[in-house]
Parts: C-alpha cells; sequence; structure tokens
C-alpha cells in the first residue's frame, strides 16, 4: 500500500511541475527573447584582447516592474555588470547578483544555477549609455527542479540504506548472542509486567517482546539508527501473530507508537549532532526531549488504547478472528 502512496505522490509532483511549466509558457513571467531596456554606466575598463567594461545596470524601477508585471520598490535599480565584447564581436552582459538584487531576477539565477545572470547585447552606445539586452532562456523550472529533488533523495536513499547495513548486521548480532547467553530471557521477564500491559495479546516468551523491548532501549538512550533494525524485527515477529495479514493489529499499532513517540532517557545521537557542530552546552536539551518524548508517547498510547475500544475496530477484530477459526 505504501508503494502506492509513494507513486502517487510522485506522479502529483510531475503533473503538477508539468503544469506550472505550461502556465509559464503561456503567461511567460521571464519575458523570454524581449529586450530589456536600461543604462549603462561604465566605471572603468579591464585590460585584455578584447574591451572588457565594468560598470552598473541601470533600470527605473517603474519600467522594470511594467516590463516584468510585477510590482518592486520604487525609485531605480543598480545591478553592478561587466560588458564584454568577444572575438565574434558579439557583446555580453554578466550582472552580479546580490543582495540588493530585486527578487524577480534573483530567482531568475536561482533557476540558472548561477551566481551571475548572462544576457546578450541587443545594442550599445558607449557615448550615451543606452543599453537593450536580453536575458537567457528560462523554461521548465519546476520539472528540472522536481527531477533535480528526485535525483538527490535517490541518493539519499541509498545512502541511508548502505548505513543501516552495519547497524542492522550489528543489532542482530548482538540480539543473537544476548539470546544464546540468556541476556533477553532475563530481561524479557524484568520488563514482563509493562509488556503484558500493554500488548496483552502477544504472549511474554514471544520473541517479538524482546526484538520490541531492545527497539525501546535503543531509543530511549537516542541510538535512532540501532534502533530500526530491532523495530523491523518485532514488527515481523508480531505479523507471525496476525490472523490476517495486511491489516494491523492491536499489539503492532501499539508498538508503532511507542517506537514513533521515541521516549527518551538520553538523546545521544542529538547530543552528537550538537557538539559536532559547536554546541557550547550539548547536553542542555536531555530535560525537554525526556519530557516532550514522555508527552508524546502518554499521549500515543492513550489514543491507540481508546481507538482500541471502538466498536468498529472491535467488530473488525472479532470477524479477522472468526475467519482464522475457519481457516
Amino acid at each position: 500500500m505504501l508503494n502506492y502512496v509513494w507513486i502517487s505522490l510522485l506522479l502529483i509532483g510531475i503533473f503538477t511541475a508539468i503544469g506550472r511549466d505550461i502556465h509559464d509558457v503561456v503567461t511567460d513571467p521571464y519575458r523570454n527573447g524581449q529586450p530589456v531596456p536600461a543604462r549603462f554606466e561604465q566605471t572603468r575598463q579591464r585590460t585584455s584582447a578584447h574591451p572588457v567594461f565594468e560598470g552598473t545596470i541601470v533600470i527605473p524601477a517603474a519600467s522594470f516592474d511594467q516590463f516584468y508585471g510585477i510590482t518592486s520598490a520604487a525609485g531605480e535599480i543598480r545591478q553592478p555588470a561587466v560588458l564584454t565584447t568577444l572575438a565574434s564581436g558579439r557583446q555580453k552582459l554578466e550582472i552580479t547578483v546580490s543582495d540588493a538584487t530585486p527578487a524577480h531576477w534573483k530567482r531568475m539565477a536561482e533557476v540558472a544555477g548561477k551566481g551571475t545572470m548572462e544576457a546578450s547585447v541587443d545594442s550599445y552606445d558607449a557615448a550615451s549609455g543606452t543599453l537593450s539586452f536580453t536575458m537567457e532562456r528560462i523554461a521548465f523550472v519546476k520539472i528540472k527542479a522536481v527531477t533535480k529533488a528526485a535525483i538527490e533523495f535517490a541518493d539519499t536513499a541509498v545512502t541511508i540504506s548502505l548505513g543501516l547495513i552495519g547497524v542492522m548486521a550489528l543489532w542482530l548480532g548482538i540480539m543473537k548472542v544476548g539470546e544464546a547467553a540468556g541476556l533477553l530471557e532475563a530481561l524479557t521477564k524484568v520488563m514482563t509486567p509493562v509488556t503484558r500491559r500493554l500488548f496483552p495479546d502477544v504472549p511474554s516468551n514471544h520473541p517479538a517482546v524482546a526484538a520490541m523491548i531492545m527497539n525501546i532501549a535503543a531509543n530511549m538512550f537516542g541510538l535512532n539508527n540501532a534502533a530500526t533494525p530491532m523495530g523491523l524485527k518485532a514488527m515481523e515477529e508480531l505479523n507471525k501473530l496476525n490472523p490476517k495479514a495486511g491489516t494491523a493489529t492491536n499489539a503492532m499499532c501499539t508498538f508503532l507508537v511507542v517506537n514513533t513517540s521515541g521516549l527518551t532517557l538520553i538523546p545521544a545521537t542529538a547530543i552528537a549532532i550538537r557538539a559536532g557542530l559547536g554546541s557550547a552546552d550539548p547536553g542542555i536539551i536531555i530535560g525537554t526531549s525526556i519530557f516532550g518524548a514522555a508527552c508524546a508517547t502518554i499521549a500515543g498510547l492513550t489514543a491507540v488504547k481508546l481507538l482500541q475500544r471502538l466498536p468498529r475496530y472491535k467488530k473488525e477484530l472479532e470477524i479477522d478472528g472468526e475467519e482464522a477459526a475457519r481457516g
């Protein structure tokens, strides 16, 4: 089911991006191919084989707004720029993007992925300083952004998956060693009063209980990545007790709440990140983390236990039980 959700979200994103790009093609907010009238105030000439002039592009704000169909600050727009004459005789303009750059031009530069905006010069009169230039074409902005994000997050997913392999192997190995040494059995006995109340449908000696205890313990010490393999193992074991595959049982829902709320005693991962970023007191978040996680856990458990008692869910559970008895 989750796969259908993800593919639906991906398709929605793609079609939305295409729709926005079609709208941009129709409305042309970037004025592709249209010359921008301006004035060029030359400040100095660089020494090179071809004429290179540094100066400032000056455009009245009213003219800028009228050209792009927007509303900006009054006065003049002044942008540092470099006017270069190429070997072919054609002239090009490089406009530097800064904090003073109009927001519309900043968006255009961001789309182009550059710190400057390039334009071809249509005409330039050095005597009067009058200048006309055409910005580089901008199109398919949204679909490019979606494609870039998809590639970046695919790379992130692979990185996370590879990182989990080692953690999963380590903790599954620790679980096996603990099981052989009797540690898990002893820990399970200690936690039996708690697990019996939280998971009355799960036998106290079932492997799912040990996996859940290990997951909760890792979460309590803030070892989020270490808790993941134990959480997956616990769900796998709980599913073996499930009379109807594909439908979450009360125990599954309760465990998911406990896992997601992340009851924490020592937020080790968060402390490590704060310390790595140079925090003066990385451990100052311990108290608030414990309080916040405790509130989330209590609220989650209260909600899941109340929902389990609703007739709708109890009826569905009874039907599933009857199907299991028949089959």
